[in-house]
């Protein structure tokens, strides 16, 4: 069984002043590089008081943008260009066998930004030790107890966050870790423990395998970071209903150490990790999650309420200390990179932020202490997360534009008659909670021989795991084919994907058709419709408290 310890997110920081951040040797604003020598007055005309009038700058915006990118609520920093941009760890943004694929632009152009969040358990310096205990399990390989997906519209006027809870089992693709070569066989199993099989990027392949949704970025932080950031901003409101005290029970060994009395209360440092780790007390790890939101909308609210980055020295500590707390893929592993980012988050409302958590169910190999994803609830969870759908229904309806734009498969004729082409059909009914459904290959490739497809002939390896039917096919060529074999099957054009894992246009039965000789139709998702499991809490309720388990009330 995993360790119980979790790490929480830290929110962004809304800024007032606009700064547009330069990479080395950009110009400035009035088209010099590096600001110029022009100008003359004695408070900031001339050379040196320039200088002055950007450092100060620097140094103010120094670290906010490590707190925009870990929740993205507002504003952007500077982190001290030359000392923090080459402090900013990064790894590899995927090591895992995913075939996921980028949405599709809208008729505007614009494509949504998938976030993958992860709080770490390492142990791997003292400081971690100190505030997480278990000094024996300093060598152990981390897990990634925290695990949120934050979904921003490609309008970019609402976001989405979904967490897992850590003690999902699901299938974890093979993995590479990056920096031994160490190569992970597929596996079924706990998703905490996908970090220490690759890395971050062996988590995010899981998860785009679990959702279908192709993820841009991830970021880590471990405890000492948790700690930091939410000093910096003075500590979080939060409310228990009962007064709590989150200890070692008989026969139930751990806890957070959390200690309240009923009622709202400021939480920072290492109370405010104890919060975010505290699962007893509210009774099971979705609960937690639940708390994790309570705690993370709170912060977004009293950032949006004052204005705590204007404190330098304040500033440098927080960059400092975040920096070393902090780790994030390659692509967005530079300070300009990362202040483009936040500032695509800030203008997201408060009232526009929906908090939720994968709707799940009792693990029916291990229920006593695994969940599974409650597979109906959970996948148009997922479908409204790759079909942009707002998780709320506040934003006012915009007038639909025409596109002048269908995707290739759509547009290109096939290459050869039906009768001439070879088509292989793959069972991939199995899934996390269901076993495969029997003979379903050879179930489909029969009706596609009905329809012309007499070639159609089924993969007779074992069944894989593929949450949905997808139509593959392996070069430009055969685009065109591909999807006059999804449209014999009424099989959506979106799930037809090019693919270097298969040799020939190749249906993949999911676990979305198990029954049937044509693909279930879907209903199109709307916004603000989400499962009642899904535990949704908006931003802007500040009316949320969490009920303490009897036993660990005092």
């Amino acid at each position: 069984m995993a360790q119980s310890g979790v790490r929480g997110k830290v929110p962004a920081v809304e800024s007032t002043t606009p700064l547009i951040p330069r990479e080395s040797g950009a110009s400035d604003g009035g088209g010099r590089p590096g600001g110029g020598r022009h100008g003359g007055g004695p408070n900031g005309g001339g050379p040196n008081g320039q200088r002055r009038s950007r450092k100060r700058r620097v140094l103010r915006w120094s670290a906010t943008v490590l707190a925009v990118v870990i929740l993205g609520t507002a504003g952007a920093g500077y982190l001290y260009y030359q000392h923090l941009n080459g402090s900013i760890q990064k790894g590899q943004r995927s090591s895992g066998d995913s075939k996921a694929k980028k949405a599709q632009p809208n008729a505007a152009g614009q494509t949504p930004v998938n976030i993958l969040l992860l709080g770490s358990d390492s142990r791997d310096s003292d400081e971690n030790v100190k505030l997480g205990g278990g000094k024996d399990l300093r060598t152990n390989p981390p897990l990634a107890d925290v695990q949120m997906l934050i979904h921003l519209s490609a309008d970019r006027k609402s976001a989405a966050l979904v967490s897992i809870p850590r003690d999902t089992r699901v299938d974890i693709p093979e993995c590479k870790d990056p920096k031994t070569g160490e190569k992970f066989p597929a596996t079924n199993a706990i998703i905490n423990e996908t970090l220490a099989r690759g890395g971050a990027g062996c988590t995010l392949a899981t998860w785009e395998n679990l959702t279908g949704i192709y993820i841009d970025h991830w970021m880590t932080i471990d405890f000492g970071g948790v700690v930091s950031m939410a000093d910096a901003i003075g500590g979080v409101d939060v409310c228990v209903k009962q007064n709590v005290w989150d200890r070692p029970l008989p026969g139930v060994s751990g806890g957070s150490g959390l200690k309240l009395t009923a009622g709202t209360h400021k939480v920072k440092g290492e109370q405010a990790l104890q919060w975010l780790r505290t699962r007893h007390a509210w009774g099971s790890d979705p609960l937690r999650a639940r708390a994790q939101h309570m705690y993370l909308n709170s912060m977004i609210r009293t950032l949006k309420q004052q204005n705590v980055f204007t404190d330098t020295g304040r500033l440098m500590s927080l960059a400092d200390s975040a920096v070393n707390s902090l780790k994030v893929s390659e692509e967005i592993g530079t300070v300009k990179k990362l202040y483009d980012l936040g500032m695509q988050l800030k203008s997201v409302p408060t009232n526009r932020i929906t908090m939720t958590t994968m709707p799940w169910v009792e693990d029916p190999q291990d229920p006593d202490a695994h969940v599974v994803p409650d597979t109906a609830d959970a996948d148009k969870l997922w479908q409204m997360l790759r079909d942009d759908v707002p998780f709320d229904a506040k934003g006012a309806a915009e007038p639909k534009k025409k596109t002048t734009t269908a995707s290739p498969q759509a547009t290109k004729a096939p290459s050869v008659s039906p009768d001439r082409l070879g088509v292989m059909v793959q069972n991939g009914t199995r899934s996390s909670t269901l076993a495969a459904v029997p003979g379903r290959a050879d179930e489909i490739s029969q009706v596609l021989a009905q329809r012309g497809y007499t070639r159609a002939a089924k993969d007779t390896s074992a069944a894989l795991a593929e949450e949905r039917t997808t139509v593959r096919y392996p070069s430009a060529d055969l685009a065109g084919d591909a999807a006059a074999v999804a449209k014999s099957l009424g099989i959506p054009v979106g799930s037809v994907k090019q693919s270097t894992d298969v040799s020939g246009v190749t249906v993949v039965v999911g676990a979305d058709w198990r029954s049937g000789t044509d693909y279930p139709k879907q209903a199109a998702p709307k916004a603000g419709d989400l499962p009642s499991t899904s535990d949704a809490i908006n931003g802007s309720d500040k009316d949320q408290c969490m009920d303490v388990y009897k036993p660990y009330q005092w």
